[in-house]
């Protein structure tokens, strides 16, 4: 009999106890927090930029090609795509709830470059991005500046060269996405003087192609030359162009007849602006660069945030002057808040418990045991988090509120029982146990297994409903196969060493007499009820 072998051996019993509780601890260090478990379906995205295209080009000539290949691609759900007047592109790829994120997006990666052959030579040259994306954003982090020093197209700019990267680095950042755009080399063509000069757009354009490239020139002395030869001189030229002026002096149209030059000046404005003019970001009424932060699948959403502010205060010693941050939207105060309510919840119910305890044992020895036993059954569940793929997150901790008050009744069964033959029979606590554990131990198990077989099931149900109180479920079926093993080797151990007998009776004094008054009323209440 288990029970009978913890009795003769406690020890072994809060040696076992003492390791499911440490493996505990060791489990809630390492367990991913969050508001709720990940009930959203796995995404990867393709984005891309077809320049100065509008939006039906793109979807036929970039969007429906992509669309061709990926679709019917292992474990997709569907596809969803959305094409700009601006040229830009973004598909999203949804698979199957439980698909392996990395396993989809190699395949999807995979489908695409069949795909790129099939697209306009712009949108290959640009290329196109595929990335995992967490479809929650965890935080949007924004650069402004408070007395209007700089405006947006520098603070994007700021943003993109030294926070983007600095924040993808975090741990736990699954992506940063850049709402604003990058500086970009604008060339305003004026029409009116390309027609009197007869041009067009192509020959302009031509023109930037070909003077606006970074070129191998190669070396002056390498082998095979001859042995007079001393050094061997590498060639730098002038590569790719990075100043208006150097622009404006690009060699359009040369004219043989007369040896006259057109520059790009003579039909065109040339200025550094933004990248793309789809639209202007401010911040309390300032100008200000946008950062989408997204938290990376099974990261914990408290830590990530914690690097994240910690990242951005050591970045703000660098900033500029006058250039601050501001955080106007997290979603991680709401995880924190509802986790720490649960907790003052779970506190309370521990409480509420001791106390109902106390007050129909009667014996603080016996109080002691059922709240010895508790926080082994609630803490050693989350050992089973890990194998499982669980988080801690507000369906877990509420399944432990429950968990509370359904774990402490196997301590208080066995704790009763022992209790009653020591009151009875006037035989010892060792004894006493013994012919206790014989009695309990079936019923106790079979409690166990018939509470987990309510629980169990919900785990069982399909879609996201299943998936969003699947924890909650297992968690409580856990803790109550656990409470039952605690039940047959911990609390019978405890019971054996440190219960003693006692009395309550008409001549008992102190709190032993309130007790009695006690008794004399509940067991009145009983038959009245009866």
């Amino acid at each position: 009999m288990i029970a009978n072998t913890f009795i003769k051996r406690p020890i072994t019993a809060i040696v076992s106890s003492i390791v499911i509780v440490l493996l505990g601890i060791l489990a809630i260090m390492s367990l991913p927090i969050g508001q709720y478990p990940d009930i959203t379906p796995p995404v990867v995205q393709i984005s891309g930029m077809y320049t100065g295209a509008d939006a039906q080009t793109v979807e036929q000539t970039v969007a429906t090609p992509i669309e061709t290949q990926i679709n019917g691609v292992p474990g997709m759900k569907y596809i969803s795509s959305t094409s700009s007047s601006d040229g830009s592109i973004t598909i999203d790829v949804t698979f199957e709830l439980g698909t392996n994120v990395d396993i989809a997006a190699l395949d999807v990666q995979n489908r695409l470059s069949v795909a790129m052959p099939m697209l306009p030579t712009e949108v290959q040259r640009q290329g196109l991005t595929v990335r995992k994306r967490n479809p929650t954003i965890l935080m949007v982090q924004t650069l402004y500046s408070p007395n209007g020093t700089h405006d947006s197209d520098f603070l994007d700019n700021y943003n993109n060269i030294y926070v983007k990267d600095a924040l993808s680095r975090v741990e736990g950042v699954g992506d940063v996405f850049s709402v604003g755009s990058d500086f970009g080399m604008r060339i305003w063509l004026k029409p009116d003087k390309l027609a009197q000069l007869n041009m067009s757009t192509s020959e302009v354009l031509a023109a930037i192609q070909e003077q606006n490239v970074q070129v191998a020139a190669g070396s002056v002395g390498a082998s095979p030359q001859s042995n007079q030869q001393t050094f061997e001189l590498t060639v730098f030229v002038d590569g790719r162009l990075s100043k208006p002026e150097e622009f404006e002096n690009i060699i359009v149209k040369t004219n043989p007849e007369d040896g006259s030059i057109v520059y790009m000046k003579d039909v065109a404005r040339v200025e550094l602006g933004k990248f793309t003019y789809g639209g202007n970001h401010y911040v309390n009424g300032h100008e200000a660069g946008f950062l989408l932060v997204y938290q990376a699948p099974g990261s914990n959403a408290l830590e990530t945030a914690e690097g994240i502010y910690d990242k951005l205060e050591e970045l703000k010693a660098t900033f500029p002057a006058d250039v601050d941050y501001v955080i106007p939207f997290e979603s991680v105060s709401v995880v924190d808040i509802s986790i720490e309510e649960v907790l003052h919840t779970l506190v309370e119910a521990l409480i509420l418990v001791t106390i109902v305890v106390f007050l129909f044992l009667q014996n603080w020895r016996a109080t002691v045991i059922p709240m010895l036993a508790v926080p082994v059954s609630i803490i050693g569940t989350f050992v089973f988090f890990i194998p499982l793929g669980f988080t801690i997150n507000t369906l877990t901790l509420f399944g432990f509120v429950l968990a509370i008050g359904i774990v402490v009744d196997d301590a208080i069964v066995v704790v009763e029982a022992v209790q009653h033959y020591m009151d009875e029979l006037k035989i010892d606590a060792k004894e006493a146990t013994k012919r206790a554990m014989a009695d309990i131990s079936a019923p106790v198990v079979a409690i166990a297994l018939v509470l987990a077989a309510v629980f169990v099931p919900v785990g069982f149900i399909p879609g996201i409903t299943g998936q969003l109180y699947q924890q909650f479920a297992i968690t409580i079926a856990i803790s109550v196969l656990l409470s039952a093993f605690i039940a047959l080797s911990l609390t019978p151990a405890l019971c054996a060493m440190f219960l003693k007998p006692t009395s309550v009776d008409e001549n008992s004094k102190g709190l032993n007499k309130l007790f009695h008054k006690f008794n004399g009323w509940f067991n009145r209440t009983t038959e009245n009820y009866v």
